[in-house]
């Protein structure tokens, strides 16, 4: 369940089984280490929890999950990749 110290970006699918659409194991997998295992830290001052800051208490580093494709229902597949320190005091106005 860990992030991996390779690990730099997880991008979650829509998957259709025949009835309805639903999010594959990488969305799965983001759900659960954005409500259990990352800190969250902040929401977007723009966009607010359509982009949010997380900390990996592991190993210190920074991940935002967006959903890059938002124009989809209920906002498209989650995302969740590495950010640096720098972009994230910028955009999310924080200190970290």
């Amino acid at each position: 369940m860990k992030l991996q110290p390779d690990e730099v970006e997880l991008t979650g699918k829509w998957v259709f089984d025949g009835t309805a659409m639903h999010g594959d194991s990488v969305c799965e997998r983001i759900e659960e280490l954005t409500s259990g295992v990352l800190e969250k830290l902040a929401l977007s001052k723009a966009y607010g929890a359509w982009e949010t800051i997380f900390r990996d208490p592991n190993d210190g580093r920074l991940w935002e999950r967006t959903y890059p494709q938002g124009e989809q229902q209920g906002g498209g597949p989650p995302r969740l990749a590495v950010i640096s320190p720098e972009e994230a005091r910028h955009k999310y106005d924080v200190e970290v």
